[in-house]
């Protein structure tokens, strides 16, 4: 079966950094464009940062760009979301999405992250 595991969510303080990651399992992660999303309460689902199979190309949110950036390790069926200089705004449970254009996507449980003093 497949699975994506988000783990590296916490309490930071804002001006902080956090590193997510997400472990895939069951499908060929390598053939798969990874992407994060994030959810924050009474807001729309945003896409954070995504990133090619091979990792070849990124893309991020306008509000994102410049403080975050993703990658991945396809040996590890891993990949990751550096944050540096979190914000409030920035609070939300963020997601690992596995896209690949003949196939439905998948999902992870999401991770927590919240931005506070």
């Amino acid at each position: 079966q497949v699975q994506l595991v988000e783990s590296g969510g916490g309490l930071v303080q804002p001006g902080g950094s956090l590193r997510l990651s997400c472990v895939a399992s069951g499908f060929t992660f390598s053939s798969y464009a990874m992407n994060w999303y994030r959810q924050a309460p009474v807001k729309e689902r945003e896409l954070v940062a995504s990133i090619t199979s091979t990792g070849g190309r990124t893309n991020y949110a306008d509000s994102v760009k410049g403080r975050f950036t993703i990658s991945r390790n396809n040996a590890k069926n891993t990949v990751y979301l550096q944050m540096n200089s979190l914000k409030p705004e920035d609070t939300a449970v963020y997601y690992c999405n596995a896209f690949r254009r003949t196939d439905n996507d998948y999902w992870g449980q999401g991770t927590q992250v919240t931005v506070s003093s």
